[in-house]
């Protein structure tokens, strides 16, 4: 898609916040109405007389446009509790220790965040400072920027125009050529290098979207991941793109978006095409499929407000913890006794995440 169209689309998703519902194109983010969400994750930890430390994820992007955190309580038993803010707001947590006991280690933490509908006619006059641009291109410890990744970013992007003709033939490149991997643990680990040398490009959110990422870096585009989680269904009538219920302890979701001189930040989120491909109409759908063609189109440009941002960090440091960093935080992580618990096993590590929108 070149700019003209790209420029086109938005005057016509622009057009459809005042058009009525039945006028609407099956998926259409373009509300520009707030809503104000809360999210209540409440850990427990069997301990057997050890000490303990949780490390629970927080709301800390924040966007004008878009999203905008609230205020973060907590209660329980622990010991210590302080809340970890990154000065660059790339992510944010509540830390938590309990000493020796037999008691469980329990926690609640709940957060408040106000959020909206994105879509590309909101106005984009972002501007990266040298700080922010450096840390947008930045190879991190899966997404190296250099060898087979910046080899299949330049075939890509061989004979675009401009930055936005760039971006757009990565995103189309991720959905054409991958699939969602319904066997993949979580929300995937994102390693791309390893994807693109086995030629294994399957996964989950924190995989597919992570290759966008690491593509368009290595093409010399500013872009991130958005880590976050799913807290409301879908306008559209997706179940594959909400939450199913106030349930979401497993509605981890991975976003992205890529910065484009004179538009700022723009949403994609290719592997959410894919999900729509295995998941929507009893996995019958392809991609030549009007419902997925509808998808392809909005979700480079425009995203659903029924998803919360917790941050954009990679390769994070856990304060506490001797285990090393994780590539990034997206669930909330414990250690018993020094040893770093699976965050996706319900035998070693217990957690809860539930949600309720708020009245306005």
């Amino acid at each position: 898609m070149r700019r003209r169209q790209f420029l086109l689309r938005s005057a016509a998703v622009s057009s459809l916040i005042a058009a009525p519902v039945s006028l609407r194109a099956a998926y259409a983010p373009a509300s520009t109405a707030w809503r104000t969400f809360e999210l209540t994750t409440t850990v427990t930890l069997e301990r057997d007389g050890q000490a303990a430390q949780a490390w629970i994820p927080v709301p800390a992007h924040a966007d004008p446009l878009w999203t905008i955190p609230g205020d973060t309580a907590w209660t329980g038993n622990a010991d210590t509790v302080e809340q970890v803010m990154a000065e660059d707001g790339s992510h944010g947590f509540i830390h938590a220790t309990w000493e020796a006991s037999d008691a469980p280690a329990v926690l609640e933490v709940t957060s408040e965040v106000r959020t909206r509908d994105r879509h590309s006619d909101l106005p984009g006059n972002a501007v990266l400072s040298d700080e922010e641009r450096a840390r947008a291109t930045a190879p991190t410890d899966l997404l190296p920027l250099n060898g087979i990744v910046l080899d299949t970013a330049n075939e890509i992007t061989d004979g675009a125009g401009d930055d936005l003709d760039r971006a757009m033939r990565i995103y189309n490149w991720v959905v054409d050529e991958t699939e969602r991997n319904p066997e993949t643990r979580g929300c995937g680990l994102g390693d791309i290098a390893s994807m693109l040398h086995t030629g294994d490009l399957t996964g989950k959110c924190a995989d597919l979207n992570a290759l966008f990422v690491g593509l368009a870096r290595a093409a010399g585009l500013p872009a991130r991941d958005l880590y976050g989680i799913r807290v409301a269904p879908s306008a559209f009538g997706y179940k594959a793109l909400g939450a199913g219920s106030a349930d979401v302890t497993k509605a981890q979701h991975c976003r992205a978006e890529v910065f484009i001189e004179g538009q700022g930040w723009v949403a994609a989120d290719p592997a959410d095409v894919r999900k729509v491909v295995l998941q929507e109409d009893d996995g019958t759908l392809s991609l030549a499929d009007a419902k997925v063609q509808d998808v392809r189109e909005a979700l480079f440009g425009a995203a659903e407000g029924n998803w919360i941002a917790y941050g954009t960090a990679h390769d994070v440091a856990l304060p506490g913890s001797d285990n090393g960093r994780v590539p990034f935080l997206m669930y909330p992580q414990a250690e018993i006794g020094g040893e770093r618990r699976d965050e996706l096993e319900p035998n070693t590590f217990s957690y809860t995440i539930t949600t309720r929108e708020l009245e306005a």
